[in-house]
Order: structure tokens, then C-alpha cells, then sequence
């Protein structure tokens, strides 16, 4: 059934007419935001030879990820804003899902391999460049992105494997992995259970990972001797604490718990915060709470 179907339509952009340019207004400005900071960030990082180390490496690989992550939902929410153009193709919705779900992945990901990096930068810092080689960071960068490719080819091979009937209306913005379960017409309950495992182990995974080294990284900072010891070990840890409590406090919420797909309208709030506002502020974050990376860039 679902080979017929040549489009969706993308409820989830439904809202009072005079609201519709600013809300392309809007978007159209956070993800040229978006865009500028991380590109911006980029460019500060490869330039100064001062911040070519494994946390900046990790943090520069973030900054792109962010600006394939906001691409892939940002300029067609504008548009379809701006132009009132609700329909998505059936290969276009499945695209979107498949990138969305393997740059979101992988995300997570990073951000747990950045607080090992942190982790081993200040409680084992005499092993630092021994553990955080390049050739290590390199794996560690393809091994996320790989955890990414698994996960997002089971969770939009299963999604379209349903049957789609009816009006296929999306109560969405974009072609998310619930909401696309949610305008099926087949018995959803193995996609929510498979959505439920993959997502929740991924979520809660990566959060262990991030939790305990944290953890081991509080114990250590309180123990040292100085208080000017203990301000620069934790303003190297603050901002990728903030991003860490944005980012998986909303996916824990959107994906990580029983009855995620059973309300339309929280999500599609929810999922603008992640998509679009999430990667607008880490640049932000990481550069106005980062002294390396505020130096730098006067310079």
C-alpha cells in the first residue's frame, strides 16, 4: 500500500495566516544564525593552532554536525512557512527522516565522547595525549557517526514498512519517526516498541556515559588543592554541561519514555527547541563561556 503513496502532507505547519511570515521570518533568521556561529566556530578552531587539540577537534565536528542537523529540517520549514506548501513526496519524507535520525543520533554520541575527553583531561591528565590520541579521536568520531547509520536505517526501514491510507496527514513540521508512525493505518505497536528500545538505549546509553564521567570529574575537581585549580577545571567543563542538559533533557522527553507518540502538539514544540534553537546556541554557549575560544577569536 505504501508504494502508492506519492506524497504526505505535513500538518504540523498549520497555523493562523497573518502568523505564517513571522514565523518564516523567524526561522529563516535562527538558522542563518545557526549557520554564521558554527561555521564561525569552525573557522576559529582551524586557524589558531593554540586550540588544535582533541576537545577542540571534537567541538569542531560538533559545530558541523549542527549545521547538517539544522539543514535538514530548517530551510523547508521556511519555506513551506513562507509558501504554505504542506506536501513532501514519500521519498523526500523518508530522506528526511533517515538524516534527521542519523545527524540527531550521532549528536548524542558526540556529546558523550566529549565528556570522556573531559573525563580523562582532569582526572587523568598526565595520560591525556597518551589515551586521547588522534588516531583514537578519529575512531571515536566514525564510530558515533556509524552508531548514526545503524540506527537511523532500522528506525526508517521499519517506519516505511507500514501502510499509509486515509488523508497520510503528518501532525508535524518535518517527517519525524512518531509522527510518521502516527498517520499510519497499520498495527503500530512492534514500531513503537522497536522506537522505544532503540531510542531509549541510545538516550540513556550516552547519558550514562556522560552522568559518570561527570561524576568521576565533580569528585576530582572538588579534591584539588587551589580555587583557582578548581574555576578552570570547571570553566572547561561548564558549556558542554549546558549543551548536554539542553539536548538530552528534550530527547529523553520526545523518545525516551512510554506514550512519546501520544501528543502532537507538545512535540512539535518540543522538536523546534532540538532541531533548531538547540544548534543556534551551542556556538554561543561554547563561545562566550569558552576564554581559548573568545581569545581567539579577538585575535
Amino acid at each position: 500500500n505504501h508504494t502508492r503513496i506519492s506524497e504526505f502532507i505535513l500538518a504540523g505547519y498549520k497555523s493562523h495566516p497573518g502568523s505564517q511570515l513571522f514565523l518564516s521570518v523567524l526561522f529563516s533568521t535562527m538558522y542563518i544564525v545557526t549557520v554564521v556561529g558554527n561555521v564561525c566556530v569552525i573557522l576559529i578552531i582551524r586557524t589558531d593552532s593554540n586550540l588544535h587539540t582533541p576537545m577542540y577537534f571534537f567541538l569542531e565536528n560538533l559545530s558541523t554536525l549542527d549545521i547538517c542537523y539544522s539543514s535538514v529540517i530548517t530551510p523547508r520549514a521556511t519555506l513551506a512557512f513562507l509558501l504554505g506548501r504542506r506536501n513532501i513526496s514519500y521519498n523526500g519524507c523518508a530522506s528526511q527522516m533517515f538524516f534527521f535520525s542519523l545527524f540527531g543520533t550521532t549528536e548524542a554520541f558526540f556529546l558523550a565522547v566529549m565528556a570522556y575527553d573531559r573525563f580523562t583531561a582532569i582526572c587523568n591528565p598526565l595520560l591525556y595525549q597518551v589515551i586521547m590520541s588522534k588516531r583514537f579521536c578519529v575512531l571515536m568520531v566514525m564510530g558515533s557517526y556509524l552508531s548514526g547509520c545503524i540506527n537511523c536505517t532500522i528506525q526508517t526501514g521499519f517506519t516505511f514498512s507500514l501502510s499509509f491510507c486515509g488523508s497520510k496527514e503528518i501532525n508535524h513540521f518535518f517527517c519525524d519517526v512518531a509522527a510518521v508512525i502516527r498517520a499510519s493505518c497499520s498495527d503500530t505497536l512492534v514500531n513503537e516498541l522497536v522506537m522505544l528500545a532503540l531510542c531509549g538505549s541510545i538516550i540513556v546509553g550516552t547519558a550514562l556515559v556522560v552522568f559518570i564521567s561527570y561524576g568521576y570529574i565533580i569528585i576530582t575537581i572538588i579534591q584539588m588543592p587551589s580555587a583557582e585549580s578548581r574555576h578552570k577545571a570547571f570553566s572547561t567543563c561548564s558549556s558542554h554541561m549546558m549543551t548536554i542538559c539542553l539536548f538530552f533533557g528534550t530527547v529523553f522527553f520526545m523518545y525516551a519514555q512510554p506514550g512519546a507518540t501520544s501528543s502532537p502538539n507538545k512535540s512539535n514544540t518540543i522538536s523546534i527547541f532540538y532541531t533548531i534553537v538547540i544548534p543556534m546556541l551551542n556556538p554561543l554557549i561554547y563561545t562566550l563561556r569558552n576564554k581559548e575560544v573568545k581569545g581567539s577569536l579577538k585575535k
